[in-house]
């Protein structure tokens, strides 16, 4: 099965650059680096990090995104606006002055549905309508809803393979599937990974790319990934590991043991609790004066050896009320009884 994520033109991030983007606390995910080649569970491993060509000057500012949780096809009162938010973060990204250089999107890409039929028209009309976006490179991971009623069979039709990994400047990413298996990674995954991990020098900056959190965050909500433990197992003792995901629909922070940084982003379709706040988790109540409804996506800017994170607040336009009804005109002079 063929990569979603073709080769991309090297466009000269250096290795120290890209080491200050991982160092910064509320640092975007991002599921490739120009001038990487992706590798898919049934192709070959990543190249060896001798086979990494030369690196060449910075030369040119560049800019990341990270978008979580569409939920395309959605309805309910969490977002009454969800027929159209994914438009609108389009939308508002290709009006941006920023030009990101790729984006990522971190799983539950769609809403839940049992039937087939559905499930692929909405993996379809989801990929339509991100392929509007003026972003060359786009990366994709399936959350729960995508690909746990089938283990991901719609996903991969659609986008391809689940998981895979590539190298760049000497940095190691990749893209881990916890959801298709049940809350898990799995045995065949986890395989895989600690193959794709045994030929790199621990010196390798590594980076992970979930849809759920690998730590336990809060399992009585499902916050959490069955095996994840044993993902981090296979990465300790590598000198720095960053997780970037999503699935809690709102940012949060956290350092593991062995220094692990894991970071959550917000959601585009609505927010929920933190984690235990509430008995029951359920998204957070629409509230129409809102500047964001708690919505959000992330930046990263790299201008001149500086990264700049920005965490970029969203709300989609309002659905305009329908007109007001008129009133009998009894006075004669026109005006609508509303006006009086």
């Amino acid at each position: 099965m063929q990569s979603p994520n073709p080769p991309l033109a090297t466009l000269g991030l250096e290795r120290r650059e890209i080491l200050k983007l991982l160092s910064v606390g509320s640092v975007v995910s991002a599921s490739g680096l120009l001038g990487c080649a992706e590798t898919s569970q049934l192709g070959p491993p990543a190249p060896a990090l001798a086979t990494v060509a030369p690196r060449p000057a910075l030369t040119r500012d560049f800019s990341f995104l990270q978008l979580s949780d569409t939920h395309w096809g959605y309805e309910g009162p969490g977002n009454p606006e969800a027929s159209h938010t994914l438009i609108d973060a389009v939308n508002t990204i290709n009006a941006s002055p920023l030009e990101p250089d790729f984006v990522v999107f971190t799983g539950d890409l769609t809403h839940t549905t049992d039937d087939p039929a559905v499930r692929r028209s909405r993996l379809k009309e989801f990929e339509r309508i991100v392929s509007d976006l003026k972003v060359k490179n786009r990366f994709y991971l399936p959350g729960e809803h995508d690909a746990g009623p089938d283990g991901g069979a719609a996903f991969r039709e659609v986008f391809g393979a689940t998981y895979g990994a590539f190298d760049h400047e000497g940095i190691h990413f990749v893209r881990l599937d916890n959801v298709s298996a049940n809350s898990s990674v799995g045995e065949e995954q986890l395989a895989w990974l600690a193959s794709d991990l045994s030929r790199l020098s621990h010196a390798t900056p590594l980076v992970l790319f979930t849809h759920r959190p690998l730590f336990k965050l809060f399992p009585s909500w499902d916050w959490s990934t069955r095996d994840g433990e044993r993902v981090l197992d296979l990465a300790h003792g590598f000198d720095a590991v960053t997780v970037f995901y999503g699935h809690i629909h709102q940012e949060h922070h956290v350092t593991t043991a062995g220094g692990v940084k894991h970071h959550a982003a917000r959601s585009l379709i609505f927010p929920l609790p933190a984690p235990g706040s509430v008995p029951k988790k359920a998204p957070l109540p629409w509230d129409p004066e809102s500047h964001d409804h708690g919505l959000g996506y992330r930046t990263i800017a790299e201008a001149q050896g500086a990264p700049t994170v920005t965490e970029m607040a969203f709300a989609p336009r309002a659905t305009p009320s329908p007109p007001q009804s008129l009133e009998p005109d009894l006075s004669g002079q026109g005006q609508l009884a509303a006006n009086r």
